[in-house]
């Protein structure tokens, strides 16, 4: 079968965490000091909550007087009186964090992950165990190094693993050629049916980014009649 990079293999293992208690300066200063954009927020179990971002931080700072603006245009402002004023008056991180987390686990693959945060529209997950508790982070950075493969790597694994282990094609049958992650196929397989599978098995390997192909077959197994019979 082939191997897939997963979540466990490319997120942070060290990561930097606060408690719901810690304060909002402390969290600005955990954010500079580790020079990182967001932190999970997680209870005494050390369970994930929530995130505290940047956005999160500054949501709260856009509440604040502009010393620039006249008495009484805060509470003119767009969005002031509006109900939402709550998370802009909270001054830790249980009252800051954006919840509930939404985390992975270390077994996902990248695609589970990508689509994760894509449905969700954030840019990092907390990674939990088993128990839900933290055992590392992983960032839409952590998941694009899939794509940091050589095409050479790419090359050997769609023959060796793809071509050969997998559809026990003979490796002379299939020319593969890899440019900066576009792979090209082209040569004959057994079966006409195994085209789509060549080309899926193939667009499912780590660091490909587009499968073209001119595979023609030496069989047509598809069950198609011909035109007019």
């Amino acid at each position: 079968m082939l191997q897939h990079r997963t979540v466990g293999d490319l997120m942070t293992r060290s990561v930097v965490r606060v408690q719901r208690g810690t304060l909002f300066t402390e969290i600005v200063h955990v954010l500079q000091e580790h020079d990182i954009t967001a932190v999970p927020v997680v209870d005494a179990e050390d369970r994930p909550v929530g995130v505290v971002s940047e956005a999160d931080l500054l949501a709260k700072a856009s509440r604040r007087p502009d010393p620039h603006d006249g008495p009484g245009a805060r509470a003119n402002a767009p969005g002031a009186g509006n109900g939402t004023g709550a998370k802009h008056e909270a001054t830790t991180a249980e009252g800051l964090m954006t919840s509930p987390a939404v985390c992975a686990r270390p077994d996902w693959s990248v695609v589970e992950a990508a689509r994760t945060m894509e449905e969700h529209r954030v840019k990092r997950l907390p990674v939990v165990d088993d128990t839900g508790r933290l055992v590392g982070l992983v960032s839409r950075g952590d998941l694009l190094r899939v794509f940091l493969r050589t095409d050479r790597a790419i090359r050997e694994e769609i023959i060796e693993d793809v071509l050969v282990r997998t559809l026990r094609q003979p490796p002379s049958a299939v020319g593969v050629e890899v440019n900066h992650g576009q792979v090209r196929l082209s040569g004959s397989v057994r079966r006409a049916s195994l085209v789509p599978v060549v080309v899926q098995l193939c667009q499912s390997v780590d660091g490909v980014v587009s499968v073209d192909h001119q595979l023609a077959a030496e069989t047509d197994d598809t069950g198609d009649e011909p035109s007019g019979s």
